[in-house]
């Protein structure tokens, strides 16, 4: 494990910095799953509400977010503890909870309506530089503001070539799953169906590919459009793991 003189190995671990492949099928191995995963609640799932700048941040999240955006959110954390704990579990207990709580809660905050319109930057970028601010402002070491903002930005940075943090690789796997049903094998149907009525879509994916189709529109050079203008937001409306659920809650 490396390091650098901004931060030790130990930081390095604890805030997802291990460089891995962006490749998430090459990760897989071209399989379902590396292995098969248990059935979790949502209750099963820790959530670090001891940590006060997990507090503060969650309460900025429903402060600021649509309740779809951050039911999804916490969709994402659940997904991600679930992916983490049966698929990597040499990392599991050594990434830290609050940064992975940290980076779910405003991966999508640069999609609010005053965001969106507020920078020329595209979404992912502005609200990875928002997050570094506010979880520095609260007292987050630079080490893990830092990851929190390099996964923000790079959650949609899907691809085949290159390598990202672990923290990015983890949010990426989440949020495809949750947005496309992508690797739909990789977490249980039980976690599946306990995590999604605790947290409803309430129409989350008309929700989202709306919001993608606006940022396209309000931004045509958005970095969202390397995912296809058209493909991307047709998939997220067409996610046909997650149709069952997306009318609970409505």
């Amino acid at each position: 494990m490396t390091s650098t003189p901004a931060a030790t190995a130990d930081d390095i671990a604890r805030h997802g910095w291990t460089a891995f492949p962006v490749d998430g099928n090459a990760i897989l191995e071209g399989k379902s799953y590396l292995h098969k995963p248990t059935p979790l609640t949502a209750k099963d799932i820790p959530f670090p509400s001891d940590d006060a700048i997990v507090v503060e941040i969650q309460k900025y999240a429903k402060k600021h977010l649509i309740e779809q955006t951050y039911n999804h959110s916490m969709r994402v954390y659940h997904w991600g503890y679930s992916i983490l704990k049966d698929q990597f579990p040499e990392k599991f207990n050594k990434l830290s909870l609050s940064t992975w709580a940290l980076t779910c809660l405003l991966h999508d905050i640069g999609t609010t309506h005053e965001n969106l319109r507020a920078t020329l930057l595209s979404f992912e970028f502005y609200g990875g530089i928002l997050a570094l601010n506010l979880t520095k402002d609260l007292g987050a070491p630079p080490a893990q503001a830092e990851a929190v903002a390099e996964a923000i930005i790079r959650h949609q940075d899907l691809g085949t070539v290159g390598k990202i943090t672990f923290l990015g690789q983890l949010i990426q796997l989440a949020t495809i799953y949750d947005n496309m049903g992508i690797n739909p094998q990789i977490i249980s149907s039980a976690t599946r169906d306990d995590v999604n009525k605790v947290y409803p879509r309430k129409g989350w994916s008309d929700c989202f590919s709306k919001t993608i189709r606006e940022e396209n529109g309000l931004k045509p050079w958005a970095h969202t459009t390397h995912l296809g203008e058209e493909d991307f937001p047709e998939g997220v409306k067409n996610n046909e793991l997650m149709k069952p659920y997306d009318i609970w809650g409505l």
